[in-house]
């Protein structure tokens, strides 16, 4: 008697039996899984699937040059270098220009400027080694590789934002000149190849002197000895050829003027040292030549060593 009596109590608490429905028109029917979409930086998260929230892409020469730009103007010895090239060119070019006076007749009319840019082209290279070898001495350069693991791409963009800085500068402080001249001066007018090299062509020269000075910093790493470097490479045949006055060695002297920096820049303005030796845009492609040498040797240094 106990037992149906207990079955019939269980039957009439248990659930009613729901109908079966067809998941179709069911509104929660279970739905096959969705596959998830990779993170878009998921490709470059590390072995334990960190993804960091900050924006990630891959680097390109351009993100170098905005580094470099903005170390470049941001630079208190930049503006020191810069500022005192210009001075340099526009002053001692404009004094020049006012000694010589209105009577006189200059030919060629240009070269009057010659001399401010031979001594603005000295703050140019200070400021070429400046540009890397100051890197190396504070120790930035590790900061700046581990930015940039890429040795080329930073040596590139260094190099390409100084030379377009100094040429710009220092195209626009020899036209200035070369305009005060032609106001100012008596003399034949200077012709349009005149005018090019004594302008573009000298801005020209004075920013490879700068981007060579550039490479035999990277070449050196050291501040004080590679403007050394260079300030022998400018000078220096020029003063040894004074010295060299035997006739044994007049052949020597004579290599030596012809090729100095000094007497390559006054091609460019028509007043060379010598009747002898390269002329016209010959000396520009020659500092261009050597540049390239040097500068393919800085590329394979900072390939090779350790910072």
């Amino acid at each position: 008697m106990l037992q149906p009596q207990a079955q019939q109590q269980a039957q009439q608490h248990a659930p009613a039996p729901q109908p079966a429905q067809d998941p179709r028109h069911h509104p929660q029917a279970q739905q096959p899984p969705v596959p998830q979409q990779a993170h878009p930086q998921q490709a470059w998260a590390g072995a334990g699937g960190y993804v960091s929230p900050i924006p990630v892409r891959p680097t390109h020469l351009g993100h170098a040059l905005a580094s470099e730009w903005t170390k470049i103007r941001s630079l208190r010895s930049t503006i020191w270098t810069l500022g005192v090239m210009v001075a340099l060119t526009v002053g001692i070019g404009l004094l020049a220009t006012l000694a010589a006076g209105s009577t006189r007749v200059m030919d060629p009319l240009l070269g009057v400027g010659f001399v401010g840019v031979l001594l603005g082209s000295l703050c140019v290279i200070t400021l070429g080694v400046l540009s890397i070898s100051s890197e190396y001495g504070t120790g930035m350069i590790r900061t700046t590789l581990t930015a940039c693991p890429s040795r080329a791409r930073v040596l590139t963009a260094k190099a390409v934002v100084f030379f377009a800085l100094a040429l710009v500068l220092t195209t626009i402080a020899t036209t200035v000149v070369a305009l005060l001249d032609t106001a100012l001066l008596r003399g034949p007018a200077p012709t349009t190849d005149q005018w090019l090299r004594a302008t573009l062509g000298a801005g020209l020269y004075v920013a490879l002197l700068g981007l060579l000075a550039l490479a035999v910093g990277a070449l050196l790493r050291h501040s004080a000895g590679a403007i050394s470097t260079m300030m022998g490479v400018v000078l220096l045949p020029m003063l040894l050829a004074l010295f060299l006055q035997g006739e044994s060695v007049k052949d020597l002297q004579r290599t030596l003027i012809e090729y100095s920096v000094p007497s390559a820049l006054a091609q460019l303005y028509d007043i060379p040292f010598l009747t002898t030796g390269p002329s016209g845009w010959t000396p520009l492609l020659i500092l261009a030549g050597v540049t390239a040498v040097v500068l393919g040797g800085a590329y394979a240094a900072v390939a090779q060593r350790d910072v």
